[in-house]
């Protein structure tokens, strides 16, 4: 069987008509056309690399990250009502692509559930409703997953919101417990991707893609590189363009990316490069290089959540995690009609989040001392400092160059070494970002604990669009010090 090198690129080839002189498509209708029969190819991850050795028996493959406990806060009727994170769970990432080895999705999901159970000191009919979520598969593979745990006849809600769609579960179940209508309720994400760039499942409908990549394209063009690359590295040039940032600075951003996952056991790789080193690997487009790009991963992740009398009922204060607030936003007007290719890589989408997070939870962005931020790219990251509030709009590359992104500086964004490095199996991720900043408020990140992590924040987008951004604390300090 062909074996990649590792950090090899799958490319997106689309045949569109272009005019040779501009590289633009010629026409609205000839960019349609192939936009809906070569879409087949596009997906949020566009890469795949493989790093892990093949030899990984298939044992060690679910163990590589594990996910904490839940949490939120809201009055609902008049009753205060809070959710815990009480549990931590796997987030197994198969990077191997060992053949006749690889789990399927259901023995990823099993695994992850059963951590999560064991850790919360809990039996599998404890739970009373179920939200799992995934992008690839066919109706119904919660049930299916869920059904290796243990059949007990509750609520199962599959949900699908692309690369958010892990945080949209932990979002619908956190729901759940505040409207009173169940007091433990599991998250579950998971995905299984095919190799390289994924395809298109449907080609006799409309892509939900469709406006977004015609609205990149009247703005920067149309070229045969990777789609989701063409998005996000537009948005970087646009920042450049407007604001004198240089491709140095997303080179630095993968440069701290690789560095953190060093020290995360979990990762998908943990390899450190040199900033030359990012800025030689191969183009993939505009200032983007094959190390600032994400890869494709296999994995599942699982959390429980419970409200405060469940919590103090089976006595878990001590690792209970508050999610002080979270917020989803989807696309506004301005995607489509401001002309700009970051508002449709989803800078509006995060900024009205982010706006509406802090100012219901009474926090400032200078009070996050952690974050674990989408970085499916390194320039979705960089236009993302300023959306999330972390510095001024501009300033990006002022934040990067001092040193504030990471230990030492304002605040540490992605210690687990972010996307990049961990891997984003689509339906997982979301959870494994929660599982980080839990890890870091518990204490329990080992040697890239982030000193004195009090307040996290949390950042996980999809394009077509919805991104999820959310607080979290320990829900009870004393409690959890005394232990």
């Amino acid at each position: 069987m062909y074996k990649r090198e590792p950090h090899e690129i799958d490319s997106v080839r689309l045949s569109v008509v272009r005019d040779p002189g501009t590289q633009r498509s010629t026409s609205n209708e000839a960019f349609q056309n192939a936009h809906r029969t070569c879409l087949a190819k596009f997906t949020c991850l566009d890469e795949e690399r493989e790093g892990a050795s093949a030899d990984m028996a298939s044992s060690e493959v679910g163990t590589l990250a594990q996910l904490n406990g839940v949490s939120a806060a809201e009055c609902f009727s008049g009753i205060e009502v809070k959710s815990y994170r009480v549990s931590r769970g796997p987030y197994s990432v198969n990077t191997g692509r060992l053949g006749q080895n690889d789990s399927d999705y259901p023995e990823m999901a099993k695994e992850a559930v059963l951590k999560a159970l064991h850790d919360a000191k809990l039996q599998h009919t404890d739970i009373k409703q179920a939200c799992v979520g995934y992008v690839y598969g066919d109706s119904t593979c919660g049930q299916r997953a869920l059904y290796l745990v243990g059949m007990t006849g509750m609520p199962i809600y599959n949900v699908n919101n692309n690369c958010s769609t892990g945080s949209t579960a932990l979002f619908v179940a956190k729901q759940i417990i505040e409207s009173g209508n169940a007091d433990c309720v599991l998250a579950l994400g998971f995905e299984k991707m095919e190799r390289g760039s994924l395809s298109a499942k449907f080609l006799d409908r409309t892509n939900p893609l469709d406006r977004h990549v015609e609205t990149m394209a009247d703005i920067a063009g149309f070229t045969n590189s990777p789609v989701a690359a063409q998005i996000f590295g537009n948005a970087g040039a646009e920042h450049m363009a407007k604001y004198g940032t240089k491709p140095e600075h997303m080179a630095k951003i993968a440069y701290k990316n690789h560095k953190h996952s060093v020290n995360n056991p979990y990762s998908q790789f943990q390899d450190e490069y040199t900033l030359e080193q990012i800025l030689s690997s191969p183009q993939i487009f505009g200032p983007l290089t094959k190390l600032q790009c994400c890869p494709t991963s296999d994995g599942s992740a699982a959390a429980i959540l419970a409200s405060e009398d469940f919590v103090h009922l089976h006595g878990l204060e001590s690792q209970a995690v508050e999610i002080v607030g979270m917020e989803m936003a989807t696309d506004l007007p301005s995607t489509f009609s401001d002309n700009s290719c970051m508002k449709v890589a989803g800078y509006d989408m995060t900024k009205t989040a982010a706006e509406r997070l802090f100012r219901k939870s009474n926090y400032k962005p200078q009070d996050v001392d952690v974050v674990e931020l989408h970085d499916c790219f390194s320039a979705n990251e960089l236009i993302t400092y300023e959306a999330l509030g972390l510095c001024e709009p501009g300033k990006a590359g002022e934040f990067i160059d001092s040193g504030n992104n990471t230990y030492g500086g304002s605040v540490v964004v992605n210690p687990s070494g972010g996307l990049i490095s961990k891997g984003h199996p689509l339906g997982a991720t979301g959870l494994a970002q929660c599982a980080e900043l839990s890890w870091q408020l518990r204490g329990l990140a080992d040697k890239r604990q982030v000193a004195g992590a009090q307040l996290a924040l949390q950042h996980n987008i999809g394009l077509g669009g919805a991104v999820v951004v959310a607080l979290y604390k320990l829900g009870f300090p004393h409690a959890h010090a005394r232990k």
